[in-house]
């Protein structure tokens, strides 16, 4: 019988995501491909430090046991098969033997792999393979190398943050503030306060954790919170909008413009995903976060500056 993930959550990830290969990849980016290679073949043997992503892959790897495997990693990456190697070998130096499966290409770009794989999440230190995923209409997010490594204090729960607009919602709202102005935004969200938001890129992973959530593992459990510099009244479209697809989040912080990095460092994610990358930079001082490079903000000719995000009623900024 073939193997399926039909029933699985599955994370596409690559190597630098899983695992610090920073070093090693001054060389690809040099352009010296051999010379990254041989280094990796050099130290095959020895397992590369855990990645901004680890501890997501690791705790979501937690809810398989010997009777159900609930969700699949896979390592989708540029690297050649032979640097491959240390890739799985450091997986199991970690206790991540059960990560099996991958798929290196040497450079050319992984993400057309991600419709076999029917991947929820794919996570990369390469923005143009983001990009393209996210066109693709999989939830992707370029992971922020420098991020701090997640907490250890919660080894039990799975615990992961997102942005609501042009991440878990549409950027409708953005961009009627881009077209129209502030007051135009204000009277559009308040008009619309009862109906839902459309679905943006992270609507299908926020589901397939929701799932994951109710499927029995006994000794795990995710918990999710929505961290959105919209204040009142913008707030009640977005929970509004949760409501309606039947998935509640554990915690909401609708913060009225103020940074979001401190209030995260208190929540301690496994990971943080947001549209901006001012927001990104100043989360990854706290904890593990990625660029989800969607939305209006992040068209070339609709680059958000820092300070210059969507103000929302009362002066908040909308994120």
């Amino acid at each position: 019988m073939a193997v399926t993930m039909d029933d699985k959550l599955v994370v596409a990830i690559s190597s630098r995501a899983l695992f610090n290969f920073e070093e090693e990849n001054q060389l690809f980016d040099q352009g010296n491909a051999q010379a990254y290679m041989r280094l990796q073949l050099e130290r095959i043997d020895v397992p590369a430090p855990p990645g901004v992503a680890f501890s997501l892959v690791k705790k979501l790897l937690a809810f398989n046991d010997p009777g159900q495997q609930r969700v699949e990693v896979v390592v989708l990456s540029r690297n050649d098969p032979a640097s491959g190697m240390r890739v799985f070998r450091s997986a199991r130096a970690h206790g991540l033997a059960s990560v099996q499966r991958g798929v290196f290409t040497q450079g050319a770009a992984p993400f057309r792999y991600l419709r076999p794989l029917g991947a929820h999440l794919f996570l990369s230190a390469n923005g143009a393979d983001v990009s393209e995923a996210l066109a693709m209409g999989y939830p992707a997010a370029r992971v922020a190398t420098q991020s701090v490594q997640a907490s250890v204090a919660h080894p039990h729960e799975v615990r992961i943050a997102f942005d609501g607009d042009a991440v878990l919602f549409s950027d409708e709202a953005e961009q009627v503030f881009q077209s129209a102005g502030l007051d135009a935004f204000q009277a559009h969200e308040q008009e619309k306060a009862l109906l839902p938001l459309p679905p943006g890129p992270f609507k299908p992973f926020l589901s397939a954790l929701h799932r994951l959530q109710h499927s029995g593992a006994p000794s795990m459990r995710i918990r999710t919170a929505l961290v959105t510099a919209r204040g009142a009244p913008a707030h009640e479209r977005a929970i509004q909008t949760l409501m309606s697809w039947n998935i509640t989040v554990d915690e909401a912080m609708f913060l009225g413009g103020m940074p979001k990095g401190e209030f995260l460092r208190e929540f301690e994610p496994d990971f943080f995903f947001d549209d901006q990358t001012g927001h990104v930079t100043s989360a990854a001082l706290h904890v593990p976060a990625g660029h989800v490079s969607s939305g209006i903000a992040n068209r070339p000719s609709n680059t958000v500056q820092p300070g210059r995000e969507l103000p929302a009623p009362g002066g908040a900024i909308l994120r």
